[in-house]
Order: structure tokens, then C-alpha cells, then sequence
């Protein structure tokens, strides 16, 4: 006579102290759930629409600037610190967790066309429209001392831009030339020209070093090596391009903010054509700079707004906009992937949160597993056409609306006329099929 006994291991029921969970058995066979699939999407419908309600980007408004802000600089050490330039030639520091500016000083007459921290963090270089380059301790004097910068260098030439190499001593202008500069020295090391008038922003690599891009009034973008005597390559597109941004993980792809209201990023390999084409903005766009995972960036716009992208698709996932924000000039993306800073021509800094229904604070374990949950299940039922048009919709303000119709209007009325020449040529004179990709790049130069 046989007789089966049934044992368990203490080890999958048992709590090895009283403040874990209860552990819960459960059988995966899907022929056991046959109502897993409607509970599951019940449950990413209501993750979807709540997700919607809570929804509120907007962290603060940082005041102080007398004059619109005309760009940012990151401190590469410190997440709760950052420097903003204005039109009026103020600097301030900003202590990011009180929200409070904890530093101002007047750093140049006119505009401060750029902000670099050197790679330690603990010097601050400014450029602006008096020529000069100055230079600035990161910290803040002692009581009764003199806001003074710790060196002055006049340039020959106009000054637009300024980057810092992340790994040595060595720091990039643009104006009529690109320059190579050493923090030792009060003349530059090298001057790079290429037959442009004016240079408009600058970026050093961050992970091949001795690379940077510039964009020039001549609707190029040229890569230089701050080891060749000469630039490398330039490629040529319909409009001007802003500002240049590189993806801090895919080192050989970098995205330019154009005047036609699109951005493009380019694979340094092969300039010919954009990997990628993103739309969406109704004016010109300003300024783009990426997340540090390089899975998204942010940009602004002439529009008075900012948007995020996905880095691999076409379209932003999400839009942010104000009733008083006005023309965005510069924005940010600070280093630990949870808020975007804008600056616009009225004076304000605005902190934004990356996911706009992101909760703040500190967040309990279960509440922590709840919300991986709702994303799994979001993730999983993504293409749902009611989840999808939940988790699309966007309002966004009426002259951008309006705009957008337009600008879809004109769009398709070219793609009809298009077609009716093609219907109505010969096929010896057959008008060439020619991709979004290819429209916007003239040439490419070596």
C-alpha cells in the first residue's frame, strides 16, 4: 500500500520577519486565468486615464533675472546647482534645492552668449558680446569681498558660444572662428575657420574628447578635431540650425535645433541623410539638449513652448506650456534624469519634472511595485487604439493648434500637387520619388 504525503518548504510560505509581506502562491497556467487579458486591461485603462489626471508638470518658477535668460550651464558635480546668463550680462547661481538664487554678479556688457564649468566644477567661464572670456570661481566669496573674476581674456574676435572639454584642461569658442583655448594660457592654441562668417554654438564630445560640432550662419554643421590643423567634414541643410546637442551614450549621433521647426539627428558616419526627423514645433527651434540616459531630449522653441522626445521617434511624447511663458530661449535636462529647466524672453527659469505625472518625494516600496506594475501593464497594452488615444492626447494652446492646421494644410496640398505632376509627366521625365530624410540636406562636404 503506498502513501503520498504532501511537504512544503517552510522557505516559500514562511516570513523571515514580521515587517516583509506575506508570501502569495500562484499558478501561472494561463488555462486557470481565462479573464487575465480583460482584468489586466481594465487595469492599464485606468493606470492610462490616471496617469492623465496626474498629469502636472510644473515644479517652479525661479525669479530674479531683470532681463530675459539667454543659456544655461550645468555644474558637472552638483545636481542641485545652476547657472543662468541674461540678456543684461547677469550671471546667478541658483541652489536648486531651496530654490533660491544664492549668487548674482554682472559678468559682461550685453548679452552672455555661453556658461561652461570646467570639468572639476570648480571654475565657472562666461563669453559674451564684449569679446571677452572671463573666469570665475565656483564658489562663493567671503563676506566683504568683491565679486572679481579670476581672469580676463579679450578676443580678437566676436565670441557666441563656449564648451569645455570634459577631460582636460581645454575649452572651445565660436564667433568668426573656432578656437581652441588652454585654461593656462590667454591665447588661443588654435584657430579653425572654414569659410563661414559666424559660428553660432559649440559642443565638445563627451566621450571622444578631441571631437566638437559647430553650427554656422551658412546652414552648416562642421566637425572639427582639436587635433588636426583643419575641420573634418560640413554638411549643408535648407535652414539655419540653433543649437547642437550630443547623446551622451551614443557618442556619433548628435541632434541640431533647426529654424524650419524640426530637429534632426545626424550619425557622424554617414551626414548625408538624418537618422531621424522630429516634428511637431509650429516655429523656430531655439535650443535641444539631451537626458543623461541619451533616450530623450528636450527643446524649445519660438512656439513659447518645450517638448520631449523619445530619441528614436518622430513625434514628442509630451508638451509644456504656461499662459505667461513667452519665447523659450534655452533649456536643460539636469543630470539626474528627473527634471528640465527652460529660460524665456520674461525673465523666469521654470523646473519642470521629466515625467509630468511623476510623484515627488519620497515613495513607500509597495507604492514603488504598484507603479512598475501600472508601466508594465501600460507598456503592454500600448497599442490599444483607447489607451493610445488616451495617452496621446495633449492640450496644448490655441495658436499652436492653429498653427499646426496650417502648417498640415500646406503639407498636403504640396503632396497633392506633387502627385499630379507625377501623374501627368511622362515616364521619360518621371519627377524623382525624393524621402522626408533627404528634403532637408543640400550637400555634404569633406
Amino acid at each position: 500500500m503506498k502513501v503520498k504525503m504532501i511537504s512544503r518548504n517552510p522557505d516559500n510560505y514562511v516570513r523571515e520577519t514580521k515587517l516583509q509581506q506575506h508570501k502569495m502562491p500562484r499558478n501561472y497556467d494561463p488555462s486557470l486565468h481565462p479573464l487575465e487579458g480583460p482584468r489586466e486591461y481594465v487595469r492599464a485603462l485606468n493606470a492610462t486615464k490616471l496617469d492623465r489626471v496626474f498629469a502636472k508638470p510644473f515644479v517652479c518658477n525661479l525669479s530674479g533675472h531683470r532681463d530675459g535668460v539667454s543659456c544655461f550651464g550645468k555644474h558637472p558635480k552638483q545636481l542641485s546647482t545652476l547657472a543662468t546668463g541674461a540678456y543684461d550680462g547677469e550671471v546667478r547661481i541658483w541652489d536648486l534645492a531651496n530654490r533660491i538664487s544664492s549668487r548674482n554678479f554682472v559678468a559682461h556688457d550685453g548679452f552672455v552668449r555661453g556658461i561652461a564649468y570646467t570639468q572639476s566644477g570648480g571654475r565657472i567661464f562666461t563669453v559674451g558680446d564684449d569679446k571677452t572670456i572671463k573666469v570665475w570661481k565656483a564658489e562663493a566669496p567671503e563676506v566683504g569681498e568683491d565679486e572679481v573674476p579670476v581672469n580676463t581674456i579679450l578676443s580678437k574676435f566676436g565670441l557666441h558660444g563656449i564648451s569645455h572639454n570634459r577631460e582636460d584642461n581645454k575649452f572651445a569658442t565660436c564667433g568668426e572662428v573656432c578656437a581652441i583655448w588652454d585654461e593656462t594660457h590667454n591665447d588661443p592654441l588654435k584657430t579653425l575657420k572654414w569659410g563661414v562668417d559666424t559660428l553660432h554654438t559649440i559642443s565638445y564630445n563627451p566621450v571622444e574628447t578631441s571631437i566638437l560640432a559647430c553650427c554656422a550662419s551658412d546652414r552648416s554643421i562642421i566637425l572639427y578635431d582639436q587635433r588636426e590643423a583643419q575641420p573634418l567634414r560640413k554638411v549643408v541643410l535648407t535652414m539655419k540650425s540653433n543649437k547642437l546637442a550630443w547623446n551622451p551614450m551614443e557618442a556619433f549621433n548628435f541632434t541640431v535645433a533647426n529654424e524650419d521647426c524640426n530637429l534632426y539627428t545626424f550619425d557622424t558616419r554617414k551626414l548625408d541623410t538624418p537618422l531621424k526627423v522630429h516634428f511637431d514645433h509650429v516655429s523656430a527651434v531655439t535650443d535641444v539638449d539631451y537626458s543623461p540616459t541619451g533616450k530623450e531630449f528636450v527643446s524649445a522653441s519660438y512656439d513659447k513652448t518645450i517638448r520631449l522626445y523619445n530619441a528614436h521617434h518622430s513625434h514628442s511624447r509630451d508638451i509644456y506650456h504656461t499662459k505667461r511663458m513667452q519665447h523659450v530661449v534655452c533649456v536643460a535636462w539636469s543630470l539626474d534624469n528627473r527634471y528640465v529647466f527652460s529660460g524665456s524672453d520674461e525673465m523666469n527659469v521654470r523646473m519642470w519634472k521629466a515625467k509630468a505625472s511623476e510623484k515627488l518625494g519620497v515613495i513607500r516600496p509597495r507604492e514603488r511595485v504598484n507603479f512598475n506594475y501600472q508601466e508594465a501593464l501600460k507598456q503592454k497594452y500600448a497599442a490599444h487604439p483607447q489607451i493610445k488615444r488616451i495617452a496621446r492626447h495633449r492640450q496644448v494652446p490655441r495658436h499652436v493648434l492653429s498653427a499646426q492646421k496650417k502648417m498640415r494644410t500646406v503639407k498636403e496640398k504640396e503632396q497633392v500637387k506633387e502627385a499630379n505632376v507625377r501623374k501627368h509627366t511622362k515616364k521619360s521625365k518621371q519627377v524623382p520619388y525624393v524621402s522626408e530624410k533627404k528634403k532637408h540636406v543640400l550637400k555634404e562636404e569633406v
